[in-house]
């Protein structure tokens, strides 16, 4: 063994390549080390089957954003795998529990207070904010809203992930944003159901 090679053993090993890609310049991305420890977090709930931790813990998960950090649409997709495996999990644990019938009826029940929600007349779905200060446009959620309906109404193609992705802009007196939220989330449940 030459010198070199003693050197190159036992030599510090270089950082783990990253996970995700990582942004570049001035753009921002999700922290590292906070996305790392609840991925980490989630694997280890799902792989120990904990019923403490799921879907909904990842559809709430939030990172903040650095320089330097994850590509967030690469973040997003892979979280949304993530929250699909919890999702299913979940399903399968229900149906075990109380069946498919009474699995179902739920199923549909949350399906129908969504739908009843926005059955609403369009710019009356969800509550305010005063004028003074800045919520949901109105026109952008109620087309979102519209699309729901209309899935849940008529069976019109809607994808779990155009939920998800739905991003709205702001205006002052608009829809107030835990309203509208909370829809979406109780949506995706929905969908992730019915999968």
């Amino acid at each position: 063994m030459t010198e070199s090679d003693l050197e190159a053993l036992t030599a510090p090993r270089d950082e783990a390549p990253p996970a995700f890609p990582l942004t570049t310049g001035r753009q921002r991305g999700y922290h590292r080390t906070a996305v790392d420890s609840f991925l980490d977090s989630a694997r280890a709930a799902f792989e120990e089957s904990r019923t403490d931790f799921g879907a909904d813990d990842v559809r709430a998960a939030s990172f903040p954003l650095v320089r330097g950090g994850y590509v967030i649409a690469d973040v997003d997709a892979a979280l949304a795998r993530v929250e699909d495996a919890f999702a299913q999990r979940a399903r399968e644990r229900a149906i075990g529990r109380v069946g498919v019938d009474a699995w179902v009826a739920q199923a549909r029940e949350d399906a129908q207070q969504v739908l009843d929600h926005l059955t609403r007349p369009r710019r009356k779905r969800f509550a305010r904010t005063s004028i003074l200060t800045f919520g949901y446009r109105l026109d952008e959620v109620d087309h979102v809203g519209d699309r729901i309906a209309a899935f849940l109404r008529d069976g019109d193609a809607l994808d779990v992930d155009q939920v998800r992705a739905a991003a709205f802009r702001m205006q002052r007196g608009g829809y107030r944003e835990e309203q509208v939220d909370a829809l979406l989330d109780a949506t995706v449940e929905v969908l992730l159901s019915v999968r």
